[in-house]
């Protein structure tokens, strides 16, 4: 399918308009990503929450998000945001959490974790899983059920939910019962995936600016191979949690998420993929403007909450704002 025409002219913009991110100091480049995510619609909750959880190195920030007003025990969904191990942070991904929250029925907790350069691997992945533990652990205060736990996560936060899933069913527990990823990032660009040549410019996230993220997030290049870093790699997925995930067609990452999703098949994992035809990396951000990016939050959404309920598959749950989407 061709590029969205919406997709197309937002980059022909943001082309015309800014010095690429990876050929500037990580202060400017963090501030020139984060205008890519204003808020679009305003979407109300019943109750969202701002605290800190402990940390390895330190205390974690966290936002939950409580849809409803009544006192009914809600699943607990566990986010972590993109972008790049070194970008973006509790506001960029303010807008896709409540989407999720109002459309999965569930609370989600949106986990502010260190970002590299100042803190490379595995800082952020260590404070994934620290904050995902005390999260399940208290989720009664946040009117959740921490037995019913998801992770969930876009680009590199898909990276982090994947691991921090691995984690929890290697090293203890709480085990996760669903992982949500959109557009994750699964390997390191060493092992050349085809859609790193196809895609490598002129479609938002390039080739170049993937390896200027890595660049930024492991201490040493040897680290490419750890699984907490590259969950592909990973000699075993095994035991892990049944997965939604969805790529976009226009991604230097399609081919490698493709590949997780067949791995976690081999298996023996459940897994429901798809893929977003005609958008790019990062089309969330655009899904109060947008039906195909507004469906890829809804189908992850409807998903989760058949996974948490009993009996037959809901109809998808709406979304605020379908008359203002563009087709």
């Amino acid at each position: 399918m061709p590029l969205h025409p919406f997709i197309a002219a937002e980059l022909a913009a943001a082309a015309a308009a800014a010095v690429p991110y990876h050929g500037l100091p990580i202060a400017q480049a963090r501030e020139q990503m984060k205008k890519a995510y204003a808020r679009q619609v305003p979407i109300d909750m019943a109750e969202v929450k701002n605290f800190r959880v402990p940390g390895p190195a330190g205390p974690i920030a966290v936002r939950s998000y409580r849809p409803q007003a009544d006192e009914t025990t809600l699943p607990l969904t566990v986010f972590f945001h993109g972008s790049g191990f070194c970008a973006l942070d509790l506001e960029t991904h303010d807008e896709i959490c409540r989407r999720l929250a109002a459309g999965s029925r569930t609370v989600v907790a949106s986990v502010d974790y260190r970002l590299a350069p100042e803190h490379r691997f595995p800082s952020g992945p260590d404070d994934c899983l620290a904050a995902t533990r005390c999260l399940a652990h208290m989720a009664a205060d946040l009117g959740a059920d921490g037995r019913k736990l998801s992770l969930a996560g876009d680009s590199a936060g898909g990276c982090l939910a994947a691991v921090t899933a691995m984690r929890l069913r290697q090293e203890g527990g709480p085990l996760a019962q669903a992982l949500v990823l959109w557009y994750p990032v699964t390997d390191h660009p060493s092992s050349a995936w085809p859609s790193f040549s196809r895609y490598a410019h002129g479609y938002g996230l390039t080739a170049q600016g993937m390896a200027w993220f890595w660049s930024n997030y492991l201490q040493d290049p040897s680290q490419a191979d750890h699984p907490y870093a590259s969950p592909l790699r990973a000699p075993d997925l095994a035991g892990m949690p049944p997965t939604w995930l969805m790529t976009a067609q226009y991604d230097v990452l399609s081919d490698e998420a493709d590949a997780f999703a067949r791995r976690l098949r081999q298996a023996g994992v459940s897994v429901e993929q798809h893929c977003a035809a005609g958008l790019n990396h990062g089309f969330l951000k655009h899904a109060a403007r947008l039906q195909p990016a507004h469906e890829g939050m809804a189908r992850a959404c409807n998903w989760l909450r058949h996974h948490h309920s009993a009996g037959q598959r809901p109809a998808c749950p709406p979304q605020p704002a379908l008359s203002r989407l563009r087709a």
